[in-house]
């Protein structure tokens, strides 16, 4: 018999090693709590278009995850001054949104009990109604004005991707169902807390976590441009 009857016949691409390698490198990168994490987290725990906010997330991963590998990786990157701007932005975007969480952890808010009790400790803060136009907004802001999210998405997983020629879109598909499958996961836990957690001193303990964070990784960006 000749050789060509023992070919196997290739593999689905979600069973390839590139797919299950883009997959592993895009959910080791995007599982550290970062700005865009915690505001998911958030809107679960606000109970405010949270499926909304996570399909943009998604969708906003997966635009950047097909622009690294379909082209920055090849180009070398960002420029620099594209990058000097991005940085900047992102250091504005997220001083204010950690402002805004340190006001929360100052000034908490509190749902009314039952019957027209006085606001307890144990009731959660009072969410002001968000637009989905401002929810969208909202989630777009943090995809792409997140430098965290471009360095891991476009630029990382975009050169990783390099290392495995022409299964390299395979790869950057693998990159993509991780990120979509991350999204969706957190926002199930985010839902299904949300109405758990639903106290002063968690929501308090949140907002002073989400402040420290963002300040941190403004001042972090800023000795990056030193």
């Amino acid at each position: 018999m000749s050789a060509l009857a023992f070919t196997l016949p290739p593999l689905p691409a979600f069973l390839s090693p590139a797919f299950t390698a883009g997959m592993v490198l895009s959910m080791s990168l995007i599982m550290a709590i970062g700005p865009q994490n915690a505001h998911v987290l958030r809107m679960g725990l606000q109970r405010q278009h949270l499926w909304l906010t996570v399909a943009v997330c998604a969708l906003s991963d997966v635009v950047l995850i097909s622009l690294g590998v379909l082209g920055l990786a090849q180009l070398g990157g960002l420029s620099d001054k594209l990058q000097g701007a991005l940085v900047g932005a992102g250091m504005l975007f997220l001083s204010v949104y950690g402002w805004q969480a340190f006001q929360r952890f100052l000034r908490p808010g509190a749902l009314p009990g039952a019957m027209g009790d006085a606001p307890t400790e144990a009731a959660g803060p009072v969410a002001k109604p968000v637009s989905r136009s401002r929810a969208v907004l909202s989630a777009l802001a943090f995809s792409w004005l997140n430098p965290h999210a471009w360095l891991d998405t476009a630029v990382l997983i975009g050169s990783a991707s390099l290392a495995y020629g022409q299964r390299s879109a395979v790869f950057g598909l693998g990159a993509a169902a991780g990120s979509v499958v991350w999204f969706f996961a957190l926002g199930a836990a985010a839902f299904w807390l949300g109405r758990r957690l639903n106290s002063l001193r968690v929501w308090r303990a949140l907002d002073g976590l989400v402040a420290l964070m963002m300040w941190g990784t403004a001042g972090w960006l800023m000795m990056s441009l030193t």
